[in-house]
């Protein structure tokens, strides 16, 4: 393991993925409300940027605790997929996005 997890030999390797999976979540939901807020066309790129590695980050975190079998996952039925597609196809027509 590397210096991480041994620098907190008071949490486990479950824990200190979880907190960081947390934590990343978090700076996702707090990059996008900053470029929401955002004006400058600078802080936006700047902030959309990080949002982006923020996400991949998050990503990465989670496969790994899903490889650990810290975060396991089912797959949706093919139902429930095809109606959340059709409520998105829906909600893209109402809009126009």
């Amino acid at each position: 393991m590397n210096s991480t997890f041994n620098s907190r030999p008071n949490m486990s390797e479950q824990e200190i993925l979880s907190d960081l999976l947390s934590s990343e979540k978090q700076l996702v939901k707090e990059y996008a409300s900053d470029i929401s807020e955002s004006s400058c066309a600078n802080l936006r790129g700047l902030l959309a940027n990080n949002l982006v590695e923020c996400s991949a980050d998050q990503l990465a975190i989670f496969e790994q605790m899903n490889q650990r079998g810290f975060y396991k996952t089912k797959q949706a039925p093919q139902s429930d997929i095809t109606t959340a597609k059709q409520d998105m196809d829906t909600l893209r027509q109402q809009t126009g996005f």
